[in-house]
């Protein structure tokens, strides 16, 4: 019998990439997505999360995370902050502490349940940005401590962990995922068209430019 997979789905670029790899890997019959909705400012994200999973016919679930907001501290839950703001404790603004370790507990919650041992996130400590929950040794400690906590034997797969944004784009060219990046959104500011002067865009922009592809987000 197949492995199945859970893969955390942002409706970003990267964790699209992932869910295609995941279906490149596992087959898309034996996958399924979780979103979280954590108050995110660009919570367009989730619309496109949605989408993304309609159209690959992979079974889809979204559930809502109000403690973030609640806690507060960041640019990307404080609508009033500025988005490029400093750095916090030598972290940019944008990071939400705590974010990726929650969403993967989550999952691995929901995995449990449904008998899948396999999590897929795409966080990638060669361009991440600072974020310290993106790093190899964090995704190592998670799953001993979700393997002890839920007495399990989950993997987490993170693809993208070593590759720049630009191998990151051509893995979605192999993986016949360059299409479905116009349904994806990165802007931190949650806006349509793209503001392409924040962080997160100017990070995808300098991927695309450097793969020779030209991103279809910016086409539509």
């Amino acid at each position: 019998m197949k492995e199945r997979a859970m893969v955390v789905l942002s409706g970003g670029q990267d964790s699209t990439v992932c869910l295609y790899w995941a279906k490149e890997y596992f087959g898309a019959k034996n996958i399924e997505a979780i979103t979280f909705d954590y108050g995110q400012r660009h919570n367009l994200e989730i619309s496109c999360a949605k989408k993304i999973a309609e159209k690959n016919n992979i079974k889809h679930l979204i559930i809502p995370i109000n403690t973030f907001e609640a806690i507060g501290g960041n640019s990307l839950i404080n609508k009033t902050e500025n988005i490029n703001q400093e750095k916090f404790k030598d972290l940019p603004k944008t990071f939400v502490p705590g974010r990726n370790i929650i969403f993967l507990t989550y999952a691995a919650a929901v995995a449990w349940q449904r008998d899948i041992k396999n999590l897929v996130i795409g966080v990638a400590q060669t361009d991440y940005s600072g974020y310290p929950d993106c790093r190899s040794t964090t995704m190592e400690a998670l799953e001993r401590t979700l393997n002890f906590g839920l007495d399990c034997a989950f993997k987490i797969h993170a693809p993208l962990m070593n590759l720049s944004k630009k191998e990151t784009v051509k893995l979605a060219s192999k993986l016949n995922a360059i299409e479905i990046m116009a349904d994806t959104h990165t802007c931190y500011k949650g806006i349509y068209p793209p503001c392409q002067t924040c962080a997160a865009c100017m990070l995808r922009a300098r991927g695309f430019e450097e793969a020779g592809v030209n991103d279809p987000l910016l086409g539509k």
